[in-house]
């Protein structure tokens, strides 16, 4: 099936931005002694490589992310489990093996012995969802190959809301007002779940197999976001369930489906698709096949491209996270360039899961939380304050903030100052 495309977006950031030093960071930069890839520097990478795809150059500096295995975080493994809180408090990004991930039908992965029968079922199955996932490669290059007239008109911006279609160059990635380059189509998860407004949309998407696909992959993406949740809750000593009760899938939230397409561009690194950013919500799943993701590890000046894997997602926290967190757990900057050499010439193209908290919860320190608390008392001591905000208005004004014409100024996240955010 033709996947030549790209887009990784979904990393989120709290590291400074390549202009921020380290010391003006309110809180000091973590180590990085817990990250380092557990596989050599697979000259040949065989087992990773997509096959109808130009390889990823060996010669291309990357991000130095932990490979964690579904299987063994669903078994509750505990030394994956620590390597799992390691990489969310270290970078906040990570790699996830789905391949032969499956597990049981559960709404919750709170305690076995709650399991409801009556209550809405969400298979965590890594196959299933990898084989979604090249399935949603292939409608949404349908979805792009629509007339620009034609998608235009699914652009609700001027309705205050960020799902829908979204233009080449109708974003911006800087405070000059630089336009993006790059084109996406977001689609609700209440609108698949019939619990929110329902948007006008394309034929190809409102076919019945096309919203049965849709719905398939946000439950099962939501599924994996669901034991991620759990496993950190039981780290951070909160009372059992709190995370996933804030992020329910029948609830009303801004959590979204996005396909993102970059065409080719000069090759020119400085050049960003999407500029450098956090992520508005709590988890992003990420899928894509080429190159062009970039990350800026924790006291790095230099940015490095996340290299894409066969049979795995990537996963990164979002600023969600850091602020129920006091900042124990870290969203990092990450930007989309050009693809490295010997993959410029391809169409980018990358699938996102965002999961978000719901509309209503307001987005502060959950300080029952022992580590949490001590943070959150350290912050406040520093004069630090915590800006309160629900998961719908802050979501809603980064989002279009970034929007030509929108208010940039509003729609930074943790990445730049966090003392405004804490």
């Amino acid at each position: 099936m033709a996947q030549t495309t790209e887009t990784q977006i979904g990393p989120a950031a709290i590291a400074p931005p390549a202009s921020t030093t380290t010391k003006e960071l309110p809180i000091p930069t973590p180590e990085l002694h817990h990250l380092k890839k557990n596989d050599d520097d697979d000259d040949v990478d065989v087992e990773h490589a997509f096959d109808d795809l130009p390889p990823f150059p060996k010669n291309v500096p990357t991000a130095p992310l932990l490979r964690l295995n579904l299987n063994r975080l669903l078994q509750r493994d505990s030394q994956e489990t620590e390597r799992l809180w390691n990489a969310c408090r270290d970078i906040g990004f990570f790699y996830l093996d789905l391949r032969d991930g499956q597990a049981r039908k559960r709404d919750s992965f709170q305690e076995e012995e709650n399991d409801d029968d009556a209550a809405v079922a969400t298979q965590l199955d890594g196959n299933g969802l990898l084989e979604d996932a090249a399935n949603l490669f292939d409608l949404g290059e349908k979805v792009f190959m629509l007339p620009t007239e034609e998608k235009q008109q699914y652009d609700f911006k001027d309705r205050g809301s960020y799902f829908g279609y979204k233009g080449l160059g109708a974003g911006v990635i800087d405070s000059k007002g630089t336009k993006d380059r790059n084109e996406f189509y977001n689609v609700s998860k209440d609108d698949l779940l019939g619990i929110g407004e329902t948007l006008p949309a394309p034929h190809v998407l409102n076919q019945v197999d096309s919203r049965k696909l849709l719905e398939s992959y946000m439950r099962r993406s939501h599924a994996v976001v669901s034991l991620i949740l759990c496993l950190l809750n039981d780290k951070l000593g909160l009372h059992s369930g709190t995370l996933e009760n804030l992020h329910r899938l029948d609830a009303v939230s801004g959590d979204q489906v996005r396909w993102v397409r970059s065409p080719p561009q000069v090759m020119d690194d400085t050049q960003m698709s999407l500029g450098e950013h956090t992520d508005f919500g709590s988890i992003t799943i990420l899928f894509n096949r080429l190159g062009g993701l970039q990350v800026l590890p924790p006291g790095s000046e230099e940015w490095c491209y996340v290299k894409p894997l066969k049979g795995h997602c990537i996963v990164n926290l979002g600023d969600a996270m850091v602020k129920f967190t006091a900042g124990v757990l870290r969203s990092n900057i990450h930007r989309v360039v050009s693809p490295p050499h010997g993959q410029g010439h391809m169409t980018r193209m990358s699938l996102v899961y965002f999961a978000r908290p719901k509309d209503d919860v307001v987005l502060k320190a959950l300080e029952a939380s022992e580590m949490v608390k001590t943070k959150r008392e350290d912050q406040r001591r520093e004069g630090r304050d915590d800006e309160e905000i629900t998961a719908k208005d802050w979501i809603l004004r980064r989002a279009l903030g970034r929007r030509v014409g929108g208010d940039y100024a509003t729609s930074g996240g943790t990445e730049a100052g966090r003392s405004k955010q804490f």
